[in-house]
């Protein structure tokens, strides 16, 4: 969702809602959040995520409070979206690290995130799947 002083980004795994907010400047050091400070700005068609100010309960691969997290959204194409991020933490890290991929836009349905240990109907699921894919 977007608005002018605001974009909130939906993550399905555990259902977290980040705010960023945008053309802001970062809250002090001593205000920390669970999921950091994220304030957002636009790089031309780029929306640039700028994330510090986490606290020490957000164990990123054991990245300490410092942690410091620059993501840049790009739509390539019509169903093409670029995610850019660069990760940095100097008493975690040497250096910092960046990776990137695509997200593809798609007409399927998006199932919820669930953990399936112990689901015995996982098996009855693929297995209709898999019917329904012969057909």
């Amino acid at each position: 969702m977007q608005t002018p002083e605001h974009v909130i980004i939906l993550n399905e795994m555990v259902h977290d809602a980040r705010i960023v907010r945008m053309n802001a400047p970062h809250f002090p050091s001593t205000i920390r959040k669970w999921m950091g400070d994220s304030v957002g700005r636009w790089d031309g068609d780029t929306l640039v995520v700028d994330t510090t100010n986490f606290t020490d309960k957000t164990r990123f691969r054991g990245a300490t409070e410092n942690l410091h997290v620059v993501e840049r959204f790009t739509r390539v194409d019509a169903k093409t979206l670029l995610y850019r991020f660069t990760i940095e933490d100097a008493a975690t890290w040497t250096k910092p690290w960046t990776g990137e991929y695509t997200w593809p836009a798609t007409d399927e349905h998006l199932y919820e995130y669930a953990c399936h240990e112990g689901n015995y109907a996982l098996g009855n699921i693929l297995r209709g799947a898999r019917l329904k894919e012969t057909k």
